[in-house]
């Protein structure tokens, strides 16, 4: 698509999305330390973006599992799908600093993501070379919801998406960001993961055009809250060309997560300087309030691991650790007497907890 008729509504959608976006980046430019957004956002968005595709997984179980080495502290739990979010997530961050956002990089997001998880069996980091399709489960080509392009023009499709990325078209950067979500969904270039790729790419679009500076917005929060909404959404699109719906709806999730964003910003730092008083009333050493640090990056320890982090000697780190424990910081959840797990339950409560931000979405009548 390269014009769009725009009706009164969406231009107004598309001004308070805009100016959300724009104070949202304008936070992320002053905070002290970013790292108290990010981490915390970054992590809950890889929950609730796996959990759209049926993962059981908690915040607290990535934090558990990538404190206690990679070892699920609860069987059976579909972490590591979360964790390879996570790690996707960062990778492409960083990549973006020598790769622009390109085919390329995508394959080896989808290769960080699909490794050693289900679907690791369906070609990680390569384009499909066989039919798919979406629908219930079990259903066949013939009863399939959607059927993507096949095979044979697949590398054409995705070639026009690529270009799409970087043409100096004339529409709005938060317009071009959801056509470029939409196109990418459509073509589902991989056997597996598509919805996962294409969740990341929206950050990563906005941060390489420069609309963020940093990883403080994620829509899919919004997208697990309405599910349904979001998948008729984009089928609409490609059934009947129902543009307008799909646009609505991208641009009311970036208002409320923009609001969210803000929201959750102000509690970490009021929780962070909350314990950070604590330290300070208790005379805790440098090791502690380092500590405290570490833990709104990754808000789960065990004393080999907050050693190596604060480069201190296991026993220093095991008294910063009880320290925050005796001032309820944090709280050791395994129960063992060796290989103890500690857990910050305050911080993981404050970055689950629903933001009470009113989502306006939630009271349209329905758009398609």
């Amino acid at each position: 698509m390269r014009k769009l008729d725009m009706d009164v509504d969406l231009t107004y959608l598309l001004s308070e999305a805009d100016r959300s976006l724009g104070e949202l980046a304008g936070m992320g430019r002053t905070l002290p330390n970013p790292q108290l957004l990010t981490a915390p956002l970054s992590q809950r968005e890889a929950v609730l973006s796996s959990r759209i595709e049926g993962t059981q997984a908690s915040l607290s179980d990535l934090a558990l599992f990538e404190a206690a080495g990679d070892a699920p502290i609860r069987p059976g739990s579909d972490v590591l799908e979360v964790r390879n979010y996570r790690t996707a997530m960062n990778y492409g961050l960083g990549r973006l600093a020598d790769l622009p956002l390109s085919l390329r990089l995508v394959r080896e997001l989808h290769e960080k993501l699909m490794t050693g998880v289900r679907g690791q069996a369906m070609t990680p980091g390569e384009f499909r070379t066989s039919q798919n399709w979406i629908g219930p489960p079990g259903c066949t080509l013939n009863d399939a919801t959607y059927v993507p392009p096949p095979p044979s023009e697949l590398l054409q499709c995705l070639g026009d998406w690529e270009s799409f990325l970087h043409e100096d078209i004339k529409l709005p950067p938060l317009i071009r960001c959801a056509l470029m979500h939409y196109q990418f969904e459509a073509i589902h270039p991989f056997l597996d993961g598509n919805g996962r790729v294409g969740r990341l790419l929206i950050v990563l679009f906005l941060c390489t055009i420069g609309r963020l500076p940093a990883p403080v917005l994620y829509l899919s929060p919004f997208f697990e809250s309405h599910r349904q909404d979001y998948y008729d959404l984009l089928r609409g699109v490609s059934e009947r060309s129902v543009w307008n719906a799909w646009l609505s709806f991208f641009l009311r999730g970036v208002i409320v997560q923009c609001k969210d964003a803000f929201v959750r910003s102000s509690r970490m730092t009021m929780l962070h300087e909350e314990y950070r008083q604590k330290l300070l009333h208790e005379r805790a050493p440098p090791s502690a309030h380092n500590l405290l640090e570490h833990l709104f990056v990754s808000p789960a320890t065990t004393a080999g691991l907050a050693s190596r982090r604060l480069g201190v000697t296991v026993m220093s780190a095991a008294r910063a650790i009880q320290l925050l424990c005796d001032l309820g910081i944090l709280t050791e959840v395994t129960g063992r007497k060796r290989d103890r797990v500690y857990l910050a339950q305050g911080l993981v409560r404050a970055i689950e907890s629903e933001s009470g931000v009113e989502d306006s979405y939630a009271n349209q009548p329905t758009l398609f």
